[in-house]
């Protein structure tokens, strides 16, 4: 199955928790990454959170269900001094599971694809740019979705190094 997540980093050394967490999603069991983004640092959303953030997202193949997958990232964010306190604030790992091979599914602990990547210009453009014809399920083709809502360019931050 292939699935997409979302990395975003804004507490301490955001590259550090970034780099770390696509280790340990590379090393979880029956899992490899196909592609990975550049980091691009953005500014927050939603009122709440303080300093700008690092986000990249990946592609990557696994044979873990969405919701095995889901509570994998969960458990790496919390590997990461993740801390759930308020929402949209301030953390050092966020990892959002966006697709898994173009499922609509909705359950108490999951929802996908993920209810606002549509709005998200730091997850849908570094997508973009892995995978140009990448499609968000119910909503269409990514580059429609970037160009109806008329995104702007990402600031660039770093590549991903091995």
């Amino acid at each position: 199955m292939i699935a997409v997540i979302a990395l975003g980093s804004n507490q301490g050394d955001r590259l550090v928790f970034l780099k770390t967490a696509l280790r340990e999603i590379k090393n979880l069991d029956n899992t490899s990454i196909l592609r990975k983004s550049k980091i691009y640092q953005t500014q927050p959303e939603g009122g709440v959170a303080e300093h700008a953030f690092l986000n990249a997202v990946i592609e990557i193949e696994t044979k873990l269900s969405a919701t095995e997958l889901l509570k994998a990232l969960q458990q790496i964010e919390v590997n990461n001094q993740r801390v759930r306190m308020i929402k949209w604030g301030n953390r050092t790992l966020d990892l959002d599971l966006i697709d898994y091979n173009q499922e609509i599914l909705a359950s108490a602990e999951l929802i996908l694809p993920h209810p606002l990547a549509h709005q998200r210009a730091f997850v849908l453009l570094p997508w973009l740019e892995i995978n140009p014809g990448a499609v968000l399920p119910k909503l269409g083709p990514i580059k429609d979705i970037v160009q109806i809502n008329e995104f702007g360019e990402l600031e660039f931050y770093s590549e991903f190094e091995e």
